[in-house]
């Protein structure tokens, strides 16, 4: 069997302007090189009202179990002014060590090592007492509402099981190895509105000013202290994101404000019990200062933690033998899509180093990604020992 080289592949995947949701037929070009390596795939194309079609790929090799599964996203965030770029970013470069590309980063290189990682394996093991399969979405920077959410929900009704899942998003601060993803904090954003009475600056009695009722709930909110973190999480934050108070003259008190704020919560909340309390906070306040309030929330996801097991040090210790650093457990940073596939799998996080994703001139170093490769191949030879 011919093995994928990973840095061919890499490139092959960034030439292909994926900006979310734009497929520009990335899924299918996948497609034909999975079934070259045996692989069963299937492209899974959702459709929700409000919301952009996405097209996923689901992939299978091997009906026994262990299922062990990569994941991944080709959606790509824009790539902003092209002129800031040293290089089109869509015709990807190499320049000092470095592959240059809108996704080379974030996360196309992954993908291509856990492609060109599972080649090599199947190359040196014939036949493995196991299946391997890969979820790719085209919907991960998006609104992630007919990505992995929506395959996770199509594996569930196919009763299909997955026993592990790796995610290869990129993990590591500055050096490849320092850090695997075990948990992420949950996330909430919510829309407040307040509606007052307009009137004149000059009297002051006869309106009832929402700015004033808005700034009071935001600054009760930003002196909330939700908790002082856990063992495996850090503390909860909410950060106020947006203020709105759509005034065009300076001598009128205004009817309406509004204000957006982002919670990040740690696994002591789930997203109700934040909504409950802060609910109160909005009743409460609404009710002394005679005023109307509108609440609308979203949540992304909720905090979720893979305890450590056998399969988590084994990928430790793999990665601390080629990287020669030993990785640390964290729950750091944003959300990923392993919130929703957590329903269905234990998994973690690891890929490469993040620094430059989402920038200009986004890159990663050719040794880091020779080096994910091995790692990638390495976890499945001792995950199928």
């Amino acid at each position: 069997m011919q093995t994928i080289n990973e840095l061919k592949l890499a490139k092959e995947l960034i030439r292909f302007p994926t900006v979310t949701p734009v497929d520009a037929g990335v899924m299918k070009f996948l497609e034909k090189k999975l079934k070259k390596l045996g692989f069963k795939t299937k492209i899974l194309e959702f459709k929700e009202k409000g919301f952009s079609p996405v097209k996923n790929l689901y992939a299978r090799l091997g009906s026994k179990s262990p299922n062990f599964m990569f994941a991944g996203h080709v959606d790509i965030v824009p790539p902003g002014n092209i002129k800031d770029w040293t290089i089109n970013p869509f015709r990807p470069s190499i320049k000092r060590g470095h592959l240059i590309g809108r996704g080379a980063n974030d996360m196309k290189s992954s993908i291509a090592a856990f492609v060109s990682a599972v080649s090599t394996f199947l190359s040196k093991n014939k036949r493995f007492n196991g299946s391997i399969s890969l979820l790719i979405t085209g919907d991960e920077e998006g609104d992630a509402v007919n990505g992995t959410k929506k395959v996770v929900e199509y594996l569930k009704r196919k009763k299909e099981k997955i026993n592990f899942c790796l995610v290869g998003e990129p993990t590591n601060p500055n050096r490849l190895g320092e850090m695997i993803k075990i948990g992420r904090r949950g996330s909430l954003t919510g829309k407040l509105t307040i509606s007052g009475v307009q009137g004149h600056v000059a009297y002051p009695h006869r309106a009832n000013n929402p700015s004033t009722i808005i700034v009071k709930i935001l600054n009760e909110l930003k002196n909330i202290k939700f908790d002082k973190g856990t063992k495996d999480f850090q503390p909860t934050n909410l950060e106020v994101t947006k203020i709105n108070i759509n005034n065009t003259a300076d001598n009128v008190i205004p009817a309406k404000a509004e204000a957006t704020f982002n919670i990040r919560f740690n696994n002591k909340h789930s997203s109700a019990s934040i909504k409950k309390r802060l609910n109160r906070i909005f009743l409460r306040t609404n009710k002394n200062y005679k005023s109307k309030f509108k609440i609308d929330y979203r949540v992304s996801g909720e905090a979720f933690l893979t305890k450590p097991d056998k399969t988590t040090y084994m990928i430790q210790n793999t990665i601390k033998k080629i990287a020669k650093i030993k990785p640390k457990l964290s729950t750091t940073g944003g959300t990923s899509d392993l919130r929703f596939i957590k329903s269905i799998s234990p998994g973690l996080e690891f890929g490469l180093v993040g620094r430059t994703m989402h920038r200009v001139d986004e890159a990663v170093s050719l040794k880091d990604l020779k080096n994910l490769t091995k790692i990638y191949e390495n976890i499945l030879q001792n995950y199928f020992k």
